[in-house]
């Protein structure tokens, strides 16, 4: 198993990335090997810095990289030699199992479904969020930010995405689904909810259960919660003020603190040909060390076989 980390992407610059490498390798198995993918004099320099063997890691020089300020779409046509598009055309290739990176979210976004392509039957490539549960288990949430406009089709196709990864990836037996609208009756939501919900009512592709509210999140009525990426994002990011303002506030509560980003790493794009994981920016080597153990677990769940076959 090659896993390809960007070593470029992290808001803190290469060295955090490069510690979460070290701190990731330890807890690897064998069979599983760090491509780390960068410029290679700051790669080779940093891990002598922190006393660590370069012959662990397989090394892919970049050069002219990707920045959070660059515009997606372009950016990755016009630096084939950045560590974002050297990730994907490996990945490609089929020279890395999976591809993680903190980098812009918006070129891996861009990368995912214009390189790597959607699977045969998927209409819109995804990405998910962790709900902290009051009972101590969690959640799902998709979409949360790739997809800001969606058709009903759509939400459909993501309640069975986040039902086909929380069973094989997070082992919960027949996820119960919910979408996401102002009022657990089936009449109510917006024109969107309305006919979403009327697809999902009676099938028989994931374990549908109506309607839930904002408050129903960290309860267990539903562990996939699905609504378009604009929701989503709105929620998500919502929640991560909240957990900085009472943080700030110097407020500790063990549940209050299952809301922190760092503990779970990335997410990956759910419906793409390939294993991408995508990371937060700001994320510290523990919490990138998490999304490359993550990313393991991924390839080891086979999930887009998974979604290939349910797809077909």
């Amino acid at each position: 198993m090659r896993i390809g980390v960007d070593i470029m992407g992290s808001d803190h610059g290469a060295v955090v990335p490069l510690r979460a490498a070290i701190l990731a390798v330890k807890e690897l198995p064998d069979n599983a090997r760090l491509v780390l993918i960068g410029h290679e004099k700051t790669i080779l320099d940093g891990l002598h810095a922190e006393g660590a063997d370069s012959t662990a890691f397989d090394i892919v020089p970049s050069m002219d990289d990707i920045g959070m300020s660059d515009h997606a779409s372009k950016a990755l046509a016009s630096k084939p030699n950045s560590s974002i598009a050297l990730g994907f055309g490996m990945l490609q290739q089929g020279k890395l199992d999976a591809f993680a990176s903190t980098g812009n979210t918006g070129a891996m976004l861009v990368g995912s479904v214009m390189v790597m392509k959607p699977l045969p039957g998927v209409q819109r490539p995804c990405i998910t969020s962790i709900l902290p549960k009051a009972d101590g288990s969690f959640g799902l949430m998709v979409d949360v930010g790739a997809n800001a406009d969606c058709k009903p089709e759509v939400l459909f196709q993501f309640g069975l995405l986040g039902s086909l990864f929380a069973k094989h990836v997070y082992h919960i037996e027949s996820p119960k689904v919910g979408l996401l609208s102002i009022g657990e009756e089936e009449k109510k939501g917006n024109a969107l909810t309305l006919a979403a919900h009327a697809l999902m009512k009676g099938t028989d592709r994931f374990n549908f259960i109506g309607n839930v509210e904002g408050r129903d999140l960290f309860h267990d009525k539903a562990d996939v919660v699905v609504c378009d990426g604009f929701t989503g994002n709105v929620v998500l990011k919502a929640l991560e003020g909240f957990h900085n303002l009472i943080s700030e506030r110097g407020l500790k509560d063990p549940f209050l603190d299952r809301f922190d980003y760092q503990n779970y790493g990335g997410t990956p794009v759910l419906g793409v040909h390939g294993n991408v994981v995508i990371g937060h920016g700001i994320s510290n080597a523990q919490t990138i060390k998490n999304m490359i153990l993550f990313t393991r677990e991924l390839v080891e769940s086979k999930l887009n076989a998974r979604i290939r076959e349910a797809f077909q």
